[in-house]
């Protein structure tokens, strides 16, 4: 093997460690980007939880003004949501089922 072609394979390998070296920065820079999008993200969720109980507690006193039950209601509005989220889980695991079934029905056939 003679001095050229190992220059030639040292150069590749250089060229190559120099690509991935700029890739490994521009990940890092994305990284850093989605970090800071994640943290302000993070603070308008903060934001908005804090303005989503303020104005619960307002409702709730407004309701208590006119004598209506704030918490019953709100007890009833998470009771009709677990129910349609049970409903619509059952039915999600209906369509897999029938899909199942139909794979099935198909490799039997193609048997």
């Amino acid at each position: 093997m003679g001095l050229g072609s190992t220059a030639k394979k040292i150069q590749s390998l250089s060229d190559r460690a120099e690509a991935m070296y700029k890739q490994v920065q521009q990940l890092q820079k994305r990284i850093i980007s989605l970090e800071e999008e994640m943290d302000d993200t993070h603070d308008t969720v903060n934001r908005m939880d804090h303005q989503l109980t303020e104005q619960r507690a307002l409702l709730l006193a407004i309701a208590e003004e006119h004598d209506i039950d704030g918490e019953q209601i709100l007890a009833d509005a998470a009771i009709d949501e677990a129910e349609l989220e049970a409903e619509e889980s059952d039915a999600a695991t209906d369509e897999t089922t029938d899909e199942s079934a139909d794979t099935d029905a198909s490799d039997a056939t193609a048997e």
